[in-house]
């Protein structure tokens, strides 16, 4: 092999895995080169490279792509009207990319960006693209209308994807026959050019199901999103070859725990019931905690048929009236499932706490254990709240519970004073018949079981972490990092305006200081507003081989050990447990999985996105399904959302929709940024996030998941003291017709009376919502 060609190889791999870096060995290793010098080529190259600032050295050695010697790598967020922004490190602001400068990237491309200029305080950066380096969509999935005027194709698809509406998708013959009205699965033969910037081609691989079929919309989403939905043929044999229970040779080397009172809680409709718990007072006066999680890893060889496609999904994946599973169903609900009164292989952690809820002990261990009871978060609610009925039926375990109940109590003030943020933002599940047809949307409580388990589970997840972190071996961790101090700067004074006073220092902030602002906020009407950006200048927690903590939840040690059923890293965590329990701690037992950790974290944080997309894409279909019928109805909102369009507004029961700028036909509308707010530029009404409106549904868009209201009392707003700039030439609404408003000639004064900061008084609105609990019963 030629040297410059060894050169081009290695960086082409390099560059096309730019996030991640690789030992030498681990290059020579997948370049197979004949010879016994062959480490000697590939480091000789590599150093060529590196003279050359192609690559970079890591501080373990490692060779990486060297993004910043010729650009910033990213993802290409695409906008309708031809800008786009690129999104490349958390911890920094999105590049914008004007209509000119995206060699007609597409949503989602990964590109290279050349930066124009790096902004200031008052602009942000700007970039040029100067390589789509992997496109984000090989396929596109619509409705198939037969007939074309171009010569050569046979019809057209409409693309179902919202951020690809504006696309025109031609059929080329050559493909499966479709039939008119069809949902079909189309390649990407073209893409988008110069001479056709809005029009790509492609032949149709796939059929889906007519447009009206039940189930065809929520496929839809699937296809678009690329979810693997079958298992190959494969990925079943092997399943399907598993015995349906516990074998006599499967308990050796497991510790026997059969006897012990454990108990699964779930919701009523789980089948995968992954973790059982137990809490008992021990002699000393302190708690034992049992959590034993599903030996899903012993069911799931690693390289086997099932691992590849487990790890291909990454996560199962939960649509209104359908799962897609990460494994098969007679391995989820069946021989890992901890159904009641059948012995299962776990893996457990028993830890003792005091009765603070400080850990003193732990220990992890494999194990056989029987579920002595399948109890659901509604049953055990009706124990804890005293309903004699459901505590005679479980008199025996009745004492347990409440054990739990006072665990879980000390557990959660544990959590609170190291500042762990807590939300209370309401939930939701669409109810869909037997067709899909959404008929109702109900909220879901979370009641005092639901919140005991999530208590028990962070306990579990902790200590695992923190055990393999203090061993200093290679690990698989669950991360939330700090927030950028940038954003946080700006989230401070965005509260301070409001009132709050606020201490911290915004370059070492803090759990708790976010904390200590959310509680000086609840029950106030600026609290949703509040809770809103204060999730948006934080970070998006993923995995990582690093153990860098989960500042949400204020912990140092995090980890997902207890649902590997659904979640590919549980299983790896799985893993890493049984190997350092075979091998030790040594350097020799390190390096099994040293190299891979890395680049699982970084594939399964992808795919953990792709899930949460493609759940959320699917419930505003269905939402917006449900309210199709309503149009012309009034609702109490609350704004969950102000941009230079519009507003964005959330109804009691979840629904989110849009008030455009357009539809606010009082007055001229500014964007203030400072304070988040679209303002009225004559008679200074004020709209911001958290605040209560009153509003009607005018259009429902099913295909876009898109809602339209418009304001039923335009005048109930607050109106604030915050001066608007005279400019109606882009910043500003729509624009009503008599803009008098008799009567309110006194009104920009009233204001006067109580300025604060720009905070809006609240005058004839409906009471805002106190918290997500109260809500859910107001609905039911």
């Amino acid at each position: 092999m030629a040297e410059n060609n060894l050169q081009d190889q290695l960086y082409g791999f390099l560059k096309a895995n730019p996030s991640q870096a690789f030992p030498a060995q681990t290059l020579v290793d997948g370049l197979h080169l004949p010879g016994d010098n062959a480490f000697t080529k590939v480091v000789q190259a590599l150093a060529a490279l590196e003279r050359d600032e192609k690559i970079k050295v890591n501080d373990d050695g490692a060779f990486q792509y060297n993004a910043e010697k010729e650009g910033v790598i990213g993802e290409f967020r695409a906008n309708e009207r031809g800008f786009g922004f690129i999104r490349y490190d958390d911890n920094a602001d999105d590049i914008f990319v004007n209509p000119d400068n995206t060699m007609l990237a597409l949503q989602g491309d990964q590109v290279r960006v050349k930066l124009l200029n790096k902004g200031d305080g008052n602009r942000g950066s700007e970039g040029q693209v100067v390589e789509i380096m992997h496109r984000s969509r090989e396929r596109m999935v619509g409705e198939f209308k037969l007939g074309s005027e171009y010569a050569g194709y046979i019809g057209r698809i409409t693309l179902t994807d919202k951020k690809f509406a504006t696309y025109e998708f031609l059929i080329k013959e050559g493909g499966m026959a479709a039939s008119d009205g069809e949902v079909v699965v189309a390649t990407i033969d073209a893409y988008t050019t110069i001479d056709a910037p809005k029009q790509m081609t492609g032949t149709v691989v796939q059929k889906i199901g007519y447009k009206d079929a039940p189930g065809v919309d929520i496929m839809q989403i699937v296809y678009n999103h690329d979810v693997p939905h079958v298992f190959p043929d494969d990925v079943m044999e092997q399943a399907e070859a598993i015995p349906d229970h516990v074998l006599d040779e499967e308990r050796e080397d497991r510790e026997d725990i059969t006897d012990q009172p454990l108990v699964t809680i779930d919701s009523i409709e789980s089948k995968d019931l992954d973790d059982a718990v137990t809490v008992w007072r021990m002699d000393n006066g302190n708690f034992h905690l049992g959590v034993h999680i599903a030996d899903v890893s012993h069911y799931v060889p690693e390289g086997s048929p099932l691992d590849k496609e487990a790890y291909k999904r990454g996560t199962s994946v939960y649509l209104t009236d359908r799962v897609i599973p990460m494994l098969p169903r007679n391995i989820s609900n069946g021989i890992a499932s901890l159904n009641e009164g059948v012995d299962r292989l776990a893996m457990s952690a028993e830890m003792e706490f005091t009765p603070d809820g400080t850990l003193v002990n732990h220990r992890l261990h494999k194990s056989v254990m029987r579920s002595h009871a399948r109890m659901t978060y509604i049953g055990v609610n009706d124990i804890l709240a005293g309903d004699k009925e459901a505590r005679e039926n479980y008199r025996e375990l009745v004492p347990m519970f409440e054990d739990m109940q006072q665990l879980h109590n000390a557990l959660a003030e544990k959590r609170k004073q190291r500042g762990a943020i807590e939300f209370d933002a309401p939930e939701a599940k669409v109810i869909v018949d037997p067709q899909g047809k959404p008929v109702d949307i109900e909220l879901r409580e979370r009641g005092t079981s639901e919140r005991m388990i999530e208590s028990f589970m962070l306990a579990a997840n902790e200590t695992v972490a923190m055990h393999y972190d203090l061993a200093k071996v290679p690990f698989l961790y669950r991360i939330h990092e700090a927030p950028d101090s940038e954003r946080v700067e700006k989230f401070f004074d965005f509260v301070k305006a409001l009132g709050c006073p606020v201490k911290a220092d915004p370059n070492h902030v803090k759990p708790a200081d976010l904390q200590n602002i959310h509680q000086y906020f609840v029950g106030k009407p600026e609290e949703q507003m509040v809770s809103t950006m204060m999730l948006r200048s934080m970070q998006q927690a993923k995995y990582s081989d690093q153990p860098l903590g989960h500042f949400g939840i204020g912990a140092d040690y995090y980890t997902h050990f207890t649902s590997p059923i659904r979640r590919y890293p549980d299983l790896t965590v799985h893993r890493l447990i049984k190997w350092y329990e075979q091998a030790g701690f040594g350097s020799d037992a390190q390096t099994k999985y040293r190299e891979q950790l890395p680049v699982i974290a970084e594939d399964t944080s992808v795919r953990e996105r792709r899930a949460v997309d493609t759940e959320r894409d699917t419930d505003a279909m269905k939402k917006a399904q449900y309210m199709e019928d309503k149009v012309g109805q009034e609702f109490d909102a609350v704004v969950n959302g102000v941009l230079k369009f519009g507003m964005f507004v959330s109804l009691e029961n979840t629904v989110e929709g849009l008030i455009h700028t357009s539809n606010l036909t009082d007055d001229y509308y500014a964007y203030d940024e400072s304070h988040m707010a679209l303002i009225g530029r004559r008679f200074h009404h004020i709209y911001q996030i958290g605040q209560p409106v009153r509003v009607k549904l005018i259009r429902v868009d099913t295909e876009q998941s898109a809602l339209d209201f418009i304001l039923v009392d335009p005048d109930a707003a607050p109106i604030t003291d915050i001066k608007v700039a005279d400019d109606r030439r882009g910043s500003f609404g729509g624009k009503g017709g008599n803009h008098k408003k008799p009567g309110q000639q006194g009104r920009g004064r009233q204001g006067d009376k109580n300025k604060q900061a720009g905070k809006p008084k609240d005058h004839r609105a409906p009471k805002p919502r106190q918290n997500g609990s109260a809500q859910k019963g107001q609905h039911k």
